[in-house]
């Protein structure tokens, strides 16, 4: 792929502390043969001061698309990676202003990413595909809770990743109230059908190529007795939170589901199906159209579908199925100390 004088240069952009661009970076610092470079709006992002990024810069919220093109020539990177869900959408819908630029977006397609980071539409599309899903419905009147029951969770249709204001509503008066509160900060509630962690919950990685093909997946059963990984305990209610960890292992019937899902969709790229299990049967109740903040687990486990992804890109070689190494696979954070001078 790459020489040891002329490294794949890349650049993440959205790199804050603990985030999906930071643990992007850790899986192609493990792969090797990579010069990482970063971005992010805030001058406290995380990822701006780690020494394993050969160049970082402070881009524009304003201009964010043409700041991020400016940073990616400054680099010379070949190849641009978001590191976020805000980022994802930003970059994904100009996707084209990169591509006349000679940058591949490791990104789906803008069609993808539009569809699946809109909760209610991403319901409401696999439903019509006959997806297996917990049942869902737009929060208007407390008539519409009938069609989900209580508990329930209540969440916004957009910009929910980590969990980001996902409640559990044990009655239909806590249910109104966090609808109102989502509807107060310029979103549309959903609410959904609160399935028990009985089974698993898991969150799968799906690679597929530009074309479509299946490179292959990985599954994830989250361990959900450390504090870093809940949202919230309570009253019969478990909700994750976006620091997944736990036990990875084939899980063949489960990445089939996940597959059949990115196949039936349309992806192409990766996605993230998280989930959780009923009598066999995975459900659904987040899909990301992007990599995973858990991408760097995976990769010590043997699937680095960052690496993967750009050999393909480079050599139109199709990636071989990597062998998943069993085991747990747990995450705590780390800090750093940066001089006021040093500050961007």
């Amino acid at each position: 792929m790459s020489t040891a004088s002329h490294p794949v240069k890349v650049m993440i952009a959205g790199i804050g502390g603990a985030s999906l661009g930071t643990e992007i970076r850790k899986s192609l610092s493990l792969a090797g043969g990579y010069e990482i470079c970063g971005c992010d709006i805030s001058r406290t992002a995380y990822g701006l001061y780690e020494q394993e990024f050969s160049s970082t810069w402070l881009v524009s919220r304003d201009d964010y698309v043409a700041s991020v093109l400016s940073a990616c020539r400054a680099s010379g990177a070949r190849f641009l990676i978001p590191g976020g869900e805000q980022p994802m959408a930003l970059l994904g819908a100009a996707s084209e202003t990169f591509t006349h630029a000679g940058i591949w977006l490791l990104a789906n397609t803008p069609e993808v990413i539009a569809d699946y980071s809109d909760k209610e539409k991403t319901f409401q599309l696999l439903a019509e595909q006959g997806i297996p899903i917990p049942r869902t419905t737009v929060v208007s009147t407390k008539n519409d809770l009938d069609h989900v029951g209580l508990p329930c969770i209540v969440k916004p249709a957009a910009g929910t990743g980590g969990s980001a204001m996902v409640f559990f509503a044990a009655t239909s008066d806590e249910a109104m109230i966090y609808a109102e509160f989502i509807r107060r900060t310029g979103s549309r509630p959903i609410a959904q059908e609160y399935v028990t962690d009985g089974e698993g919950e898991f969150t799968i990685g799906v690679l597929s190529l530009p074309d479509g093909r299946l490179a292959g997946s990985i599954a994830l059963r989250r361990v959900l007795d450390a504090k870093l990984s809940v949202a919230y305990r309570g009253r019969g209610g478990l909700i994750s939170s976006g620091y997944s960890q736990g036990h990875i292992d084939e899980y063949t019937d489960l990445c089939r589901q996940a597959e059949k899902i990115a196949e039936i969709i349309g992806s192409r790229g990766p996605i993230n199906v998280q989930g959780r299990v009923r009598n066999g049967v995975l459900l659904p109740f987040e899909i990301n159209p992007r990599f995973s903040a858990s991408t760097y687990l995976r990769a010590l486990a043997g699937f680095n579908e960052v690496d993967m992804l750009i050999k393909y890109l480079l050599t139109g070689a199709m990636p071989q199925r990597p062998k998943i190494k069993p085991g747990w696979y747990l995450r705590s954070l780390a800090e750093q100390y940066i001089p006021d001078e040093n500050l961007k």
